[in-house]
């Protein structure tokens, strides 16, 4: 006898019921996603969500993993490498979105896929020249400080060109694209004018150095919504997914 066809309904409500914490703030992030893409006039899937686990264990990774999350970002260089060392999972990729001092770089272009604040040379040339041969090319972001701010990391609006030429020069290593974080404000136009300067940064370098820059990297918890409406197509969300932020180890 034919076996029956497993209940999308029953299999639906098992899902819910088994599903963690974790497991059900993903699934409320990705609606706020999908619906900024549609109030955006953007197709769905435009915007990939990066979940930020920062100072959370590899357990609460693992169960993002569980919920379907494959992409994670890590701003502390020790504590990624650790969690990477510790999960044993198919189809991770791991960004590192955080401030990266010269003394790190050599453990950041071993273990990640990604690096999103670069914000001088120095930083690309050594990873580049770090980065195993065997590897796949380290996918990289240009930090960009579109608030002006002298106590944030990034390159002026200014400088970003020169770099954009350096870094592309550069082997073992492949531009992106940019990535901003604003100043904390509640202030929509604000918000939207510094998004806006990224993106309109990245297209004019794509059409003056005909390039084709796919990436910018924008947006938190509390602004995706303006960020995917101004074009982000990775929105960096912690506090959201995982909860309020644990203290880092040490």
């Amino acid at each position: 006898m034919p076996v029956p066809a497993a209940n999308p309904l029953a299999a639906l409500i098992s899902r819910l019921l088994n599903m963690t914490p974790i497991g059900h703030n993903l699934q409320a992030v990705r609606a706020r996603v999908q619906a900024a893409e549609r109030a955006a006039g953007r197709p769905e899937g435009a915007t990939q969500l990066l979940a930020v686990s920062k100072t959370w264990p590899a357990a609460a990774v693992r169960d993002a993993w569980e919920a379907g999350q494959r992409a994670f970002g890590e701003n502390y260089v020790q504590e990624g490498v650790a969690k990477i060392a510790e999960l044993d999972l198919p189809d991770l990729a791991w960004h590192f979105i955080g401030p990266l001092q010269s003394n790190k770089t050599r453990e950041v272009a071993a273990n990640f896929h990604w690096v999103h604040s670069v914000d001088r040379l120095k930083i690309a040339e050594r990873l580049a020249a770090q980065r195993d041969a065997h590897l796949p090319p380290l996918q990289i972001c240009l930090q960009v400080n579109v608030s002006g701010e002298e106590s944030k990391s990034g390159a002026a609006p200014a400088e970003v060109e020169a770099l954009v030429r350096d870094v592309m020069a550069l082997p073992r290593l492949q531009l992106r694209g940019l990535m901003c974080i604003p100043e904390p404000t509640e202030n929509a136009a604000v918000l939207q004018a510094r998004f806006g300067l990224l993106r309109n940064l990245r297209d004019d370098l794509n059409q003056r150095l005909s390039l084709q820059l796919d990436t910018l990297s924008m947006g938190m918890s509390h602004d995706l919504e303006a960020a995917i409406a101004e074009g982000a197509t990775i929105v960096r969300v912690g506090t959201a997914i995982f909860g309020q932020r644990n203290k880092p180890a040490g």
